[in-house]
């Protein structure tokens, strides 16, 4: 049996089915269902890879390359930038010319722009380049999503939704894994050039199996100025987030391009209700349910991203793991992602999003309360269980926000909604970070110095104090060179005290954001327009 490819279902309003234009029929291997999904993976697993691998190389790049701190925090920061402020854009561009064709010349640039970084002897080859990987994984994930709204039929599409939010899952647990490996057994450029291989695989199957699936009222024009709006919008809010730590958040140039964002996107929405075919139809937030997918996707990003953020530096300063052995720590979340996304599929197909999103929220709550009572000699098997948990409530969330999110859009929206979902992600991603790390930097700046008195250490000068308070924050002891193995030993001793307190306060915060994320799962419904994807065939 061949795919179907008519349009089933009405969009908000009412408006007329939108069918899927000049899409061939599909034949043998071409628009097969379960095959897209694959190759779909394939793609979408080496730019997940990528957000968490290049964390491990940095060192190795900073020494090889003789870069500054500054320059290496830019490896990291120019993708996620380009990455955040491409991905609405991308999806639109899906959206107007077929996801197929977006989808390969996004894994195709990515894979280059990775062989690049490789080949880079400059820290401004590399930083050039991974901003070229931002945009181009930006232009790969939103269609992604929309060859995967396009091709399964509704009672499927929760499922295949599962499988892909467990390959994200698992990519981005996984990267610290095989990034420890690389970095320490052949080389940084070879954290690259892993993508070169995988990029063309996902290539050559995206040619012989992908089919171009696009809505018979598809967008015909480009909202430019609507464009340039959000992409400005978006850039003011994720580089305040990003340059927060340094500058300080009682820092006027923070609230500036705060302003600056919340300005833009002001000027963006009055744009959006006049221009014919806007880049985003406003009229899609009338859908509550949409809306809730979209909040729960950035808070349960906030409590994730934020959250695991200081567990890396936990296991690696405090417990004094190597990269790999924090990384295999790591693999019960990493587990309970694979198991539970495919589960969670298909719990949400049977009972609808919103009993498995609250309860993916309630235990990511719980697992972030958990992780807030760890201490410094907590042992694996206590982790193991918080960290499980945690694994077990993001399964249901990641699957549940994705289909409610891209299953309330219209047909020839769905790439504007999978890039909305992605942005929800990156900007909550960025979010917890930032917000996190002022919980974290609140807490050692106040407790540090009472509790480096309290155990009889030499005072500190206020220089002193700050140089201290930054490693600690980290997990650093901040161990002068020649100190006495007794003082050293208080001084380690302190630092980590003060930096699991420090870490204990942010997972409580990130516990209540989960928390609030509980309520916001309750507005959600099933996607109503599921059905205008694909009909039944090769399933």
């Amino acid at each position: 049996m061949t795919s179907q490819t008519t349009v089933s279902a009405s969009g908000p309003g009412d408006r007329a089915p939108a069918a899927p234009l000049e899409a061939p029929p599909a034949a043998g291997l071409r628009g097969h269902p379960w095959l897209t999904l694959i190759t779909v993976a394939v793609g979408v697993m080496m730019v997940a890879l990528d957000g968490t691998i290049v964390a491990i190389a940095n060192p190795a790049i900073q020494k090889d390359l003789d870069a500054s701190f500054a320059d290496v925090q830019w490896i990291t920061n120019g993708y996620f930038l380009a990455l955040a402020v491409s991905l609405i854009t991308a999806g639109k561009l899906g959206d107007r010319f077929g996801h197929r064709q977006t989808f390969l010349i996004g894994v195709s640039g990515f894979a280059a722009a990775s062989g690049a970084i490789g080949l880079s002897n400059s820290i401004a080859a590399v930083v050039t380049f991974r901003v070229l990987q931002g945009v181009f994984g930006a232009l790969l994930m939103p269609a992604a999503l929309g060859l995967l709204r396009a091709t399964f039929p509704a009672e499927k599409l929760n499922m295949a939704i599962g499988i892909w939010g467990m390959v994200i899952g698992a990519s981005t647990a996984g990267g610290p894994i095989l990034g420890g490996v690389l970095v320490e057994r052949v080389s940084w450029q070879s954290v690259f050039f892993i993508n070169v291989p995988v990029g063309a695989l996902a290539l050559v199957l995206g040619l012989l199996i992908l089919l171009d699936h696009r809505a018979e009222n598809a967008p015909r024009s480009f909202d430019v100025l609507g464009i340039a709006l959000l992409s400005g919008a978006m850039f003011c809010l994720v580089w305040a987030l990003i340059k927060a730590p340094t500058w300080g958040w009682g820092d006027g140039l923070t609230w500036s391009f705060i302003a600056a964002s919340v300005l833009l996107f002001a000027f963006f929405s009055l744009w959006e209700t006049r221009v014919a075919e806007p880049l985003i139809p406003l009229s899609l937030f009338r859908s509550v349910p949409l809306s809730a997918g979209v909040v729960l996707m950035v808070l349960m990003a906030i409590a994730f991203m934020g959250g695991l953020f200081f567990v890396t530096f936990y296991l690696q300063n405090v417990h004094g793991q190597s990269p790999i052995k924090a990384g295999l720590h790591l693999l019960p979340l990493t587990g309970m992602m694979i198991v539970g996304s495919p589960l969670a599929g298909a719990a949400i197909t049977k009972l609808g999003p919103r009993i498995p999103l609250a309860g993916g929220m309630a235990a990511t709550a719980v697992a972030m309360y958990g992780m807030s009572t760890l201490k410094a000699d907590t042992g694996s098997g206590v982790m193991s269980v918080w960290f499980a948990l945690l694994g077990l409530g993001l399964a249901p969330v990641m699957v549940g926000a994705t289909e409610v999110i891209v299953g309330n859009a219209p047909m020839e929206l769905s790439g504007v909604a999978g890039g909305l979902q992605q942005a929800a992600m990156q900007i909550g991603g960025s979010l917890g970070t930032a917000v996190l790390g002022a919980v974290m930097a609140s807490k050692v700046d106040s407790d540090l110095a009472g509790n480096w008195a309290g155990a009889g250490l030499p005072k500190l000068s206020p220089a002193q104090l700050e140089q201290a308070s930054q490693a600690v924050q980290v997990g650093v002891a901040p161990v002068a060179k020649g100190t006495s193995e007794p003082v050293a030993a208080k001084i380690t001793e302190v630092a980590h005290h003060t930096f699991i307190s420090g870490m204990s306060l942010a997972s409580l915060v990130a516990a209540g954001v989960a928390a609030v994320a509980v309520l916001v799962a309750l507005l959600t419904k099933r996607g109503a327009n599921t059905e205008a994807g694909a009909g039944v065939g090769h399933i």
